[in-house]
């Protein structure tokens, strides 16, 4: 009895949500470092701190980061993302409303990187 309960617990959870959407969420965790380290980190004009910094992003949207630092030219970064090719074959397996639930959130997108470092250079 335990078993086929659990049985159909698993296939209800794995039918009504979407395998992105279960197991990696809504955003992702990017690492950003500089050389030197304490550059000032902008994401789409706004500060987020200094490096070393770990942002979470939200998945399926674009962001420009830009690192600044008195005495070195800025560095920008435009951090893009893409269709996570196992979240889809995940999702076309498990059945149509987990391909809905993963489009229509964006969670089966996966940015380009997780970690970047800036090699700030000086101004002359």
């Amino acid at each position: 009895m335990k078993k086929t309960v659990l049985f159909f617990l698993l296939l209800s959870f794995s039918v009504y949500s979407g395998c992105a959407t279960i197991f990696s969420g809504s955003s992702s965790e990017i690492d950003l470092s500089s050389e030197p380290q304490g550059a000032k980190v902008l994401v789409n004009g706004s500060n987020e701190g200094t490096t070393p910094l770990k942002l979470k992003l939200q998945k399926g949207k674009e962001y420009v980061i830009e690192f600044v630092k008195d005495g070195f030219k800025n560095k920008s970064l435009r951090m893009s993302y893409g269709l996570g090719a196992g979240w889809l074959i995940l999702d076309i397996l498990c059945g149509l409303v987990g391909i809905i639930v993963d489009a229509a959130s964006g969670n089966w997108n996966e940015f380009d990187l997780s970690t970047y470092k800036a090699n700030l250079e000086a101004e002359k």
